[in-house]
């Protein structure tokens, strides 16, 4: 195993550079040689999915992932449907994209009910798997931070997305591992070990201390508290070889030219990764 990860694997999830649009952010890893590229869904709706796609192609760039679908609990029924129906169109663009990963972040309860938004999540899941299925393309639920468990994702830890992921039993369905949400894990390395060949995403950031904000508090790998290169090399025993996704939320970040974030990011995730 090598010491350090390969630039070929680095991948800038877009949220890294907010403030580029689809074209700056694939413009961008052109220049910086950056082979990868994690799409979002409100920056792709910018420009079109058929547009957005000859970009893609035409940079020669490869997609990580699509981020994100989920979202699934919802206090009406009819709200739900809606919802599983968005994750559809979700598969459909991932699909269009080339990429096989569909990043699922799945959603908080409507009205403090965490058991039953788990259940919906649950629901939500299998009613999207099967076109998943139908159209090459993996659900990878990624656990969040306890602390957005109110707004954001009741699925919190490793263990509760590896049991969903084994109720399901398909090769569509696996987790992904993003550092700045599972690192406080005192299970985290029994979790990716149990996850081995169903780890569908890496993600790295780090983790400030204090973070200077509860939704924008990443920061640069290198600049917080995590092992980064010791949950790296868990994720590659468990048999995730894949992209490695860039994804820092960080308002000053955001403020940072482009080109200076995505130096200092290879930077970083060759020293620290």
């Amino acid at each position: 195993m090598k010491h350090e990860p390969s630039l070929e694997r680095i991948s800038l999830n877009q949220i890294t550079t907010e403030k580029w649009d689809l074209k700056e952010a694939i413009n961008g890893c052109v220049r910086h040689d950056v082979p990868w590229i994690s799409v979002w869904r409100h920056k792709l709706n910018e420009y079109g999915l058929q547009e957005s796609k000859k970009m893609i192609q035409e940079s020669g760039l490869q997609v990580s992932s699509l981020c994100r679908g989920g979202m699934f609990p919802a206090s009406s029924l009819p709200e739900r449907k809606k919802r599983i129906e968005d994750n559809k169109r979700a598969v459909d663009e991932a699909a269009e994209l080339g990429t096989d990963v569909l990043v699922l972040v799945c959603g908080p309860a409507p009205d403090k009910d965490i058991d039953t938004a788990r259940k919906w999540v649950q629901e939500g899941i299998e009613e999207v798997l099967p076109y998943a299925e139908q159209h090459g393309v993996k659900l990878g639920i990624e656990p969040l931070h306890p602390m957005y468990a109110a707004d954001r994702s009741v699925i919190v830890t490793m263990e509760e997305a590896n049991e969903l992921t084994e109720q399901f039993a398909s090769p569509y369905i696996g987790v992904v591992v993003d550092v700045f949400h599972v690192w406080w894990d005192p299970n985290l390395y029994y979790h990716i070990d149990r996850a081995r060949e169903s780890i569908l995403g890496f993600h790295v950031s780090d983790w400030p201390v204090p973070p200077p904000d509860l939704f924008k508090g990443r920061g640069m790998m290198g600049d917080g508290a995590i092992e980064l290169r010791r949950i790296r090399q868990a994720v590659e025993a468990a048999g995730y070889h894949g992209p490695i996704e860039v994804e820092i939320i960080n308002q000053a970040i955001w403020d940072t030219p482009g080109d200076e974030v995505l130096n200092t990011m290879k930077k970083r995730f060759v020293e620290h990764c």
